[in-house]
């Protein structure tokens, strides 16, 4: 990092070499007092401050770690029931959506069913439709063809009573 600080522009390079030099000034205190501890030379009051800030007895950290540890397993164990609570919630919820697929699945068979009975009809009714319309057809040309056998049956028998009295 010292490389690429002094490579740097002048007035970036003496703010950054500022910087390294504070950030190597705590590194080594960090690393004194590593030292320190580790040599087993800790006074009690730095003790005291690493079994939990001002405790003066060992029993009483322990005491109130083993607190901390019964609160931490109560949340774990209330998170727990929570997850299987959500877990059983969610089975039930994926067992009704199966169900009302299942319910969506007969009742679009159900559908297509009538969609194709109904079309089937519709074709029925053309059909009945145009027979109906050609047998309307057949009805109208009849009663002309009655109609004109009719007239010229009046007209013949007018003709034969008329040419009879005539003679």
């Amino acid at each position: 990092m010292d490389l690429e600080a002094r490579s740097l522009q002048p007035n970036v390079k003496t703010m950054l070499l500022a910087k390294l030099r504070e950030y190597k000034s705590d590194l080594n205190n960090l690393k004194s007092e590593v030292k320190r501890i580790a040599s087993g030379n800790i006074n009690p009051d730095a003790r005291d401050q690493l079994l939990e800030s001002g405790m003066a007895d060992a029993l009483t950290a322990s005491t109130n770690q083993r607190s901390r540890l019964v609160m931490a397993t109560e949340r774990l164990n209330q998170s727990s029931d929570r997850i299987r609570d959500s877990r059983r919630t969610m089975l039930e919820t994926e067992e009704l959506g199966v169900s009302i697929l299942q319910d969506l699945h007969s009742q679009r068979q159900a559908l297509l069913h009538a969609n194709n009975t109904l079309h089937g009809v519709d074709d029925n009714i053309g059909k009945s439709k145009r027979i109906l319309t050609a047998m309307s057809r057949r009805m109208n040309r009849n009663k002309w063809i009655i109609g004109i056998i009719i007239a010229v049956l009046i007209i013949t028998i007018a003709a034969v009573l008329y040419f009879k009295r005539v003679k």
